[in-house]
């Protein structure tokens, strides 16, 4: 089914910032479990999405990406997270940074759902639904495999931090300056999407197997 632009953009909005959102707020939920309480005082651990909005990284960049047809692209305002903080901070890196990743497969799976009930809804609303749920289980796929790529500062680069010997967990973490020009031009060169979409349709296959 063809969509306008209009169209994509209503279906793609709520699941684009609910996903975002709740990533972000997992990661701050996280470190305040391990003993930093940097997000808290910021007042970053909330689900009201306005305080997790940029407006280029949100809005500007995905919905772009959504109507170019390429692969969804886009960031929040990180949640701050002060390592050093942190009871073990080495080993309670990874579960500050896994948390993210997980509340998008967690949200995939709510997407999936939403999807099999569509058909129980009101004539009306049966398309409109499916069409968000599908946008939904995409977009948290997307953001779950794009931020477990090993490359900081994206969640998956902490992670290897996290588990990397020391003498190469701090060489490692150096990349994280330039972490963002080199998936800048991985996305425009396309090889970020040549990456991503084996490992995609792999997360497909595992919900589409538990539905």
């Amino acid at each position: 089914m063809d969509l306008t632009v209009i169209q994509k953009i209503v279906i793609y909005a709520l699941p684009v910032i609910f996903a975002i959102t709740v990533h972000e707020a997992a990661h701050g939920y996280a470190a305040k479990h391990f003993g930093d309480m940097t997000a808290f005082d910021a007042g970053r651990i909330t689900l009201n999405p306005l305080k997790h909005i940029d407006l280029f990284g949100t809005i500007i960049l995905p919905a772009l990406t959504v109507m170019l047809g390429g692969i969804l692209f886009g960031w929040a305002k990180p949640v701050p997270v002060d390592f050093r903080r942190l009871r073990n901070p080495k080993k309670d890196m990874l579960w500050v940074a896994a948390a993210g990743p997980a509340s998008n497969f967690v949200m995939a799976i709510f997407w999936a759902l939403m999807m099999k009930f569509s058909v129980n809804a009101p004539e009306a609303f049966v398309l409109p639904m499916a069409l968000m749920a599908k946008a939904g289980v995409t977009i948290n796929i997307v953001l779950m495999v794009l931020n477990l790529l090993p490359l900081p500062p994206l969640d998956g680069g902490r992670i290897a931090v996290s588990l990397l010997p020391i003498k190469l967990a701090r060489p490692f973490a150096q990349i994280e300056r330039y972490g963002f020009i080199i998936l800048i031009i991985l996305l425009f060169s396309g090889v970020l999407g040549k990456i991503l979409e084996p490992l995609i349709n792999l997360v497909y296959a595992l919900i589409s197997t538990i539905f």
